[in-house]
């Protein structure tokens, strides 16, 4: 699924290409119909995220609420004016994925017949989108979309962070007798950290997946806020997700992405980089769950 970061990025380059454009909306596969007819002819004002969720705001008060879940993506192209991801979504194989632009200036004649189960179909006059494989695709009101956002809980890439939701997260999580495992992914409690960013959060924290967030000391819980403030803010900016730091990839030469980017995701039954514990494995909440029993064992959420 792709995690908070990525739905950032997306609302980022929605912005680029359509803000301030009428656009074209429409469901080629027809089960966005009613709604693509309420935003089509309509300007795009802006796009932002909160967590998971996108929210597109068009003129007349209608706002398009996107949620990618597992397979959700958005594929662009448009003519020299457009410069960006071509794809920004779900990955399309194994590890995160987003395709670039490759530069070249074919002639522009307009978007491409729609291949595979196009939900929503954006089009101006320099650039498209089609929306695939979401979860959420539907139109709200501005009283509507509060409600939504009301029942998220803080973000880390929003404005003013890490300061401005780190009492809140703190707060939120030191309430609960839920494993802090599971609450990381509890988008009521913090919003847009995923599979990835929960595994590798709580590793640098040397934190103990199955530790009670009511157990946990807040000092700690706050380190925790920043430090996945800052990795989030880092795979806006980079496109994909890198937590191992510099120090710990010493004997590494080469990209460092994907093969070197984590110290647990995926990485079960391989040593750990730290401690050489054998990362582990397990099932929680219908997730897997990644973590070193060495690193994170329960002696470290004291």
């Amino acid at each position: 699924m792709p995690e908070g970061h990525s739905v950032h990025r997306l609302a980022r380059q929605l912005d680029d290409v359509f803000a301030g454009h009428r656009l074209r909306v429409s469901s080629p596969q027809g089960r966005f119909a009613a709604g693509a007819a309420l935003l089509d002819g309509r300007e795009l004002l802006t796009t932002d995220a909160h967590g998971k969720q996108l929210f597109a705001h068009f003129a007349g008060g209608h706002v398009l609420r996107v949620h990618l879940g597992l397979y959700g993506a958005f594929s662009f192209g448009g003519d020299e004016t457009f410069r960006g991801a071509s794809s920004i979504g779900a990955p399309r194989r194994i590890g995160e994925r987003e395709a670039y632009d490759d530069g070249t200036e074919a002639a522009y004649e307009g978007p491409p017949e729609p291949v595979g189960q196009v939900r929503a179909r954006l089009v101006s006059e320099h650039g498209w989108a089609d929306l695939r494989g979401a979860s959420v695709c539907e139109v709200l009101s501005i009283p509507e979309t509060d409600s939504v956002r009301a029942r998220l809980g803080p973000d880390p890439l929003a404005p003013g962070t890490p300061a401005s939701g780190r009492d809140e997260f703190v707060r939120r999580i030191g309430a609960t007798g839920t494993v802090i495992a599971a609450a990381l992914m509890n988008q009521s409690l913090v919003a847009g950290v995923g599979n990835i960013y929960r595994a590798e959060s709580l590793f640098r924290a040397g934190l103990d997946p199955w530790a009670r967030g009511r157990d946990i000391p807040q000092a700690r819980l706050a380190a925790l806020w920043d430090d996945i403030c800052a990795l989030m803010a880092d795979g806006v900016r980079d496109g994909h997700i890198i937590t191992t730091r510099p120090g710990d990839r010493r004997a590494h030469q080469g990209p460092v992405w994907p093969d070197h980017a984590y110290y647990t995701y995926q990485r079960q039954g391989m040593p750990c980089l730290l401690c050489r514990t054998p990362i582990g494995l397990a099932e929680l909440s219908a997730r897997k769950l990644y973590w070193c029993p060495g690193c994170q064992a329960a002696t470290r959420t004291a």
